[in-house]
């Protein structure tokens, strides 16, 4: 950035100049600002963003609010955006009403801070009504964010045009910004404060004020996780709960609740009747209508096979859906089995998986913070900063109705004085020309005394007066003493504060609808009949699956062009394995490959391949099969199948290839060779490009789960590669090029491979082939 100072666009000199540069950076830094601190996030104090502050205060400027227990009169929405907009909100209209709908939505908000009367919307994304068709008035509960606004408690600061003044925020008695919780989207910044328990957080809160060292795990005991509007089942464990707690940040599994009703003749249906927030029983139907009406994804000419097999799986377990849900039932959507017959864990299994019945709730703690900054917090120092905030509302509360008391006392003293000598006041008052000053000299009493006496009225001055005004100097002394002890003693502040809060939650607090419990995630598996096929791979990686066994390898017909890679005789509940140029391991089910008639389907459609990957290998085989994989660099190591395998299209970085190394072709260590078992293999057999071989026991290899670069399998020469192992127990083919390009190929027996037996990591022994190895495999 320059140096250059930025100078006013108003100036009138032609000399000026204006930074460009500086000056961007500088207007998108206060717009960045403006939008974080004044309409994205909460504040830590009162929980409200900017509008809904305005919003609630205007209300209650407008009288909307409760006197005692009776409720204001409800006013048209619109009038009530009118005066936000007029007084305190210069935006647009439908965004302040947008607030206000979002206010009064019982499905939106824990614990609703506006009561609304007509049509507000619904959980399955209806909108409010108009404006001018809705009403509005504050709820009760928001008499503990409104109530002391006129009591000194908070700052407040001059409206958009001067015309009068707004609050910085909102003397809360209670921490909102856990109980409503909040969802924004800022500069760089967003928030996701789910909604909590009020008792819950009112009980941590008066353990914090008892106990600023309080433990986290008492403290999360107290609050052991969010308490949604609309119910259902948080079923990630406490530990996860805990560290979301701690770092202000997490992700939560949450899911429907339900029930199964028993029907007529071994019927049943299972209803669900609460659902995830943020969820709505209209997107469950479409999710389960995209299900099993699938339509074409764009770019493909029919159905996937993965969309077909979905499809059919939902089907064989359900029959019908359907949403009944009404006034007396906020939620209840019914879903029928297709026969009676259907274990009601594989239905329930079947759509939690695949719907939005079990989904997840991020957690995101980033509000405004006391010292104005917008902060990612932990819980406990959402409750720490709220507890500070609300002992500075308590003080100033107190300092402020001491002074009012005190005023009074003034007052009260005067008007005593004045009863006792009643008539000399009287006769002073006719007599004089300044009577205020002659009462002043003559009693020495404060201005204010004495603009108070003569402004009294006569029958003030009854005997009966004075009696009320004893009692009432009586009173105004006990609370003094009261409110200078609360100013004094911090031990009193807190036991203030305590009492309120356990007063307030006494009258607001409700049961929790959010269940706690730990449940695994749902994780539907697709029944697959275990039977033999066989896996067709062509050089261009065209790859297809045949039934049964046995086949001949010439009765396989290719594109032109095509010819045979290999095929792998194994079983529909197997793997095929594609080894990327990158080192990277792309899985793909056995039974999602196309059928044996025609040409089969390009591997590439099935997984998602980095850009300049190309594919080298493949193999299929049972999870438990356990390959041998190399580089040309002479590194290697063991690893099973079930570790490479990956629910990404995109596979999983698995071998780790120096610069310039390629992967050699993997061989089975010990798997099934078709519906027989594999004789585990004893020995490793190396062959390098320069025509030297080297043999080990298979046991000096390590198997890594995780994948890697392995151990040294044979010491190269250099401008030397590996050019292939493999595992063996009896033999092993060694094939390459010869004079002229000619493809040569060579099986060793087990006392050729003797002769270049030495320990892993050697240099081997070199063989007189006559051509130039390229690969190793095992032979049976």
């Amino acid at each position: 950035m320059s140096d250059q100072p930025l100078l006013d666009l108003s100036s009138s000199d032609a000399g000026d100049s204006l930074d460009l540069g500086g000056y961007a950076q500088r207007a998108y830094l206060e717009y960045a600002l403006s939008v974080v601190k004044g309409r994205a996030l909460p504040d830590v104090c009162d929980g409200l963003k900017p509008v809904q502050r305005r919003i609630l205060y205007s209300m209650d400027r407008m009288g909307l609010g409760y006197s005692g227990n009776t409720a204001a009169k409800p006013v048209k929405s619109a009038r009530v955006v009118g005066d936000v907009l007029g007084r305190f909100h210069p935006h647009g209209d439908q965004s302040a009403y947008d607030a206000l709908v979002r206010l009064a939505q019982d499905f939106n908000q824990r614990y609703p801070l506006i009561d609304g009367q007509g049509n507000f919307g619904s959980r399955d994304g209806d909108g409010a009504a108009a404006m001018r068709y809705t009403e509005a008035r504050l709820a009760k509960i928001t008499g503990l964010l409104l109530d002391e606004i006129d009591m000194g408690t908070v700052d407040f600061m001059p409206n958009y045009d001067g015309s009068t003044e707004e609050p910085r925020q909102l003397p809360a008695r209670l921490p909102f910004a856990l109980l409503n919780g909040a969802s924004g989207i800022a500069v760089g910044l967003a928030t996701e404060i789910p909604s909590h328990n009020l008792r819950e957080v009112a009980d941590a809160c008066v353990a914090l004020v008892k106990n600023p060292r309080l433990a986290d795990e008492d403290l999360f005991t107290l609050v052991p996780g969010p308490d949604y509007p609309g119910g259902g089942q948080i079923i990630s464990s406490s530990a996860d709960i805990q560290d979301a707690y701690r770092t202000g940040r997490g992700s939560l599994k949450v899911r429907a609740r339900w029930k199964i009703e028993d029907l007529a003749r071994g019927q049943w249906q299972m209803v669900v009747t609460e659902l995830p927030p943020g969820v709505s029983a209209q997107k469950v139907l479409e999710e389960i209508e995209e299900i099993t009406n699938p339509k074409v994804k764009t770019g493909k000419k029919a159905l996937t096979q993965e969309q077909n097999q979905l499809k059919a799986s939902m089907l064989a377990v359900l029959d019908g859906v359907r949403d009944e849900s009404s006034k007396d039932a906020p939620v209840r959507l019914v879903f029928e089995p297709k026969t009676g017959k259907v274990p009601q864990q594989e239905l329930i299994t079947a759509l939690l998986a695949h719907t939005s019945l079990e989904t997840s709730a991020p957690i995101n703690l980033t509000m405004v913070g006391l010292d104005g900054k917008p902060v990612q917090k932990s819980l406990r120092q959402m409750l720490e900063e709220w507890v500070e905030f609300r002992q500075t509302t308590i003080t100033r509360r107190s300092q402020h109705r001491l002074a009012k008391v005190l005023e009074r006392i003034h007052i009260l003293e005067g008007r005593q004085l004045v009863l006792l000598n009643i008539d000399e006041v009287i006769a002073i008052i006719r007599a004089a020309e300044e009577p205020k000053a002659a009462l002043i000299a003559r009693f020495n009493l404060s201005e204010r005394q004495a603009e108070d006496i003569l402004e009294i009225r006569l029958r003030q001055l009854a005997r009966l007066e004075a009696i009320k005004i004893e009692q009432e100097l009586q009173e105004l002394r006990e609370e003094q003493g009261k409110l200078e002890d609360v100013l004094a003693n911090p031990a009193s502040l807190r036991r203030l504060m305590v009492k309120e809060i356990e007063a307030d939650a006494k009258q607001f607090a409700d049961a929790r609808r959010t269940l706690i419990q730990a449940e695994k995630k749902a994780v539907a598996e697709v029944k697959v009949v275990d039977e033999p096929v066989t896996v067709v791979v062509s050089e261009k990686g065209w790859v297809r699956a045949r039934q049964g066994h046995g086949h001949e390898a010439g009765s396989f017909a290719f594109k032109a062009g095509d010819g045979l890679y290999g095929t792998f005789e194994c079983r529909t509940v197997d793997q095929l394995l594609v080894f990327g140029s990158n080192g990277r391991v792309y899985s793909v089910p056995v039974a999602q490959l196309p059928g044996g008639r025609g040409d089969g389907q390009p591997v590439t459609t099935l997984i998602e391949l980095e850009a300049g990957t190309q594919i080298l290998h493949y193999f299929a085989g049972p999870l438990q099969a356990q390959l041998l994989l190399a580089g040309s660099g002479g590194y290697g190591f063991l690893a099973a199948v079930e570790n490479m395998v990956s629910r990404q299209k995109g596979g999983k970085a698995f071998v780790s290839l120096g610069e310039g190394e390629t992967l050699c072709a993997p061989s089975c260590a010990a798997g099934t060779n078709g519906s027989q078992p594999l004789a585990p293999a004893t020995h490793v057999a190396c062959a390098s490009a320069g025509g030297r071989i080297l043999t080990f026991e298979l046991s000096e290899l390590k198997t890594m789960a995780n994948g890697g670069r392995g151990l040294l399998l044979i010491d190269l020469e250099a401008k030397d590669q590996l050019a292939g192992a493999a595992a063996y127990t009896r033999s092993v083919r060694i094939a390459g090029l010869g004079r002229g390009g000619k493809e040569r190929e060579e099986t060793l027996e087990i006392r050729s491979l003797n002769n270049a037996r030495a320990a892993r990591a050697r240099k081997g022994k070199a063989a007189d082939l006559g051509f130039k190895p390229q690969a190793v495999t095992r032979v049976e």
